[in-house]
C-alpha cells in the first residue's frame, strides 16, 4: 500500500443512485486497497444551502451505513462536525484566502443564483460563499497528497493549493505540502430520464435510480429510459451512450462489447439494450442492499463516532503546529 494519504468528502444526501456510486464510491473502494484513505461526510458543507435538521440528521446516519455496505471501511470514514478542528483551522486559512477569488468559483455562481430564485425569503449565506475555505481546512488537516478529482473540480483543488502557499509564506515554512489531484476513470452517469443532464437528486425522482432501490423498480426505471429524444444526432444518441456506460461501469464488459458490435451493424435492439443493463445494475446492487440487511443502526453509530475520534487525533496534531506557527496562543485546558 502507497504511503500517499488520499482525502475525499461526500455531503449527506440521503441515498445513494447509481451517479453517486459509480461516480465516487466505487472509487474510493478501490482507493482504500491501494492508499491511505481518509474519507467523511461533509454534514457542515450540507447546511450552506437551506436544509431540514431532523433530515440532515437522518441523511448523516443513512450514509454512514450506506458507505459501509458499500465496502468503505468503518476506520477510514468521519463525520465532519464530530472534528470541530475542520471549522477552527477553515477561520485560519479564511485569513489566507482571497476574497475575489472566492467570488469566481463556479459553483458559488451557480448555487447562489439557485438560491436567487427561490423568491424573497431566500437568502445566500455567509457559509456557501466561503465553503471553499472549508473545503481547503478539510484536505490538509489531514495533509493529504492526493485528492480524487472530476475535471471539474480542478479550479477548488487549485485554491487549495493558493490558500496553502500563502501561508507558507506567511509564516516562512513550507509547512502545508500543496495536494496533487488525482484523476481516476469515472464513468460520467447522465439521468436515464434527460441524457444530457447528470444523474442528480435535485432534478427529481426521475432523474436518479438509487442503489438500494428495489430491483423490479431499478429494471423499470431502465426499461422507461430516454434513448431518443426525437433531435437530430451525428452518430450514438447521448440516450443510447448512456446505457452503454452504465453497462460498462458495471464491469460488463463481454455484454457491453457484443451490444456495441449489434449497434454497429445496425441490427441492436434497444428493448435488449435496457433488459441487459437493468439485469447488471440489479447484479451490483443486490450484494449492496444485502450486506446494508445486516447492518444495525446503533452499530453505526458506535463505529462512526469510534472512528471520527481515532481521525481527530491527527486533525488536532496539524491544527496545534498551525496555530503556533501563525503566532496563536495555543494552550490546553
Amino acid at each position: 500500500m502507497s504511503s500517499k494519504r488520499v482525502l475525499s468528502l461526500i455531503q449527506p444526501t440521503g441515498d445513494i443512485h447509481f451517479g453517486n456510486y459509480f461516480g465516487a464510491v466505487q472509487n474510493w473502494v478501490k482507493l482504500q486497497e491501494q492508499y491511505d484513505c481518509v474519507f467523511g461526510i461533509a454534514d457542515y458543507h450540507a447546511i450552506t444551502m437551506p436544509y431540514s435538521p431532523a433530515k440532515l440528521r437522518q441523511n448523516i446516519w443513512d450514509l454512514s451505513a450506506n458507505l459501509i455496505a458499500c465496502g468503505i471501511k468503518p476506520e477510514t470514514l468521519f463525520i465532519q462536525s464530530l472534528i470541530p478542528e475542520h471549522a477552527e483551522l477553515g477561520w485560519i486559512l479564511g485569513c489566507f484566502a482571497s476574497h475575489g477569488r472566492l467570488a469566481q468559483m463556479t459553483q458559488f455562481k451557480d448555487k447562489s443564483s439557485k438560491v436567487s430564485e427561490g423568491g424573497k425569503d431566500s437568502y445566500i449565506s455567509c457559509g456557501l460563499f466561503t465553503y471553499p475555505v472549508l473545503q481547503s481546512a478539510d484536505i490538509l488537516i489531514y495533509k493529504a497528497n492526493c485528492v480524487p478529482v472530476g475535471k471539474d473540480q480542478e479550479q477548488h483543488l487549485e485554491l487549495v493549493r493558493s490558500i496553502a502557499a500563502r501561508f507558507n509564506n506567511q509564516v516562512g515554512k513550507e509547512y502545508f505540502e500543496m495536494p496533487e489531484p488525482l484523476f481516476t476513470e469515472i464513468p460520467k452517469v447522465m439521468s436515464t430520464a434527460d441524457p444530457t443532464r447528470k444523474m442528480s437528486k435535485s432534478a427529481g425522482e426521475k432523474h436518479y435510480i438509487k442503489i438500494f432501490e428495489d430491483p423490479n423498480r431499478i429494471r423499470k426505471q431502465i426499461k422507461s429510459a430516454v434513448t431518443d429524444t426525437g433531435e437530430p444526432t451525428e452518430g450514438m444518441s447521448p440516450g443510447v451512450e448512456n446505457l452503454f456506460s452504465l453497462l460498462r461501469a458495471c464491469g460488463e464488459q463481454d455484454n457491453h462489447d457484443t451490444l456495441m458490435n449489434d449497434y454497429n451493424n445496425g441490427v441492436l435492439k434497444y428493448s435488449s439494450l435496457k433488459e441487459v443493463v437493468g439485469e447488471a445494475l440489479v447484479s451490483v446492487a443486490l450484494p449492496i442492499q444485502e450486506r446494508k440487511a445486516s447492518i444495525k443502526k446503533k452499530e453505526v453509530k458506535d463505529m462512526l463516532k469510534s472512528s471520527s475520534y481515532e481521525i481527530r487525533k491527527k486533525a488536532q496534531e496539524t491544527l496545534k503546529e498551525v496555530k503556533e506557527l501563525a503566532g496563536l496562543i495555543n494552550v490546553r485546558f
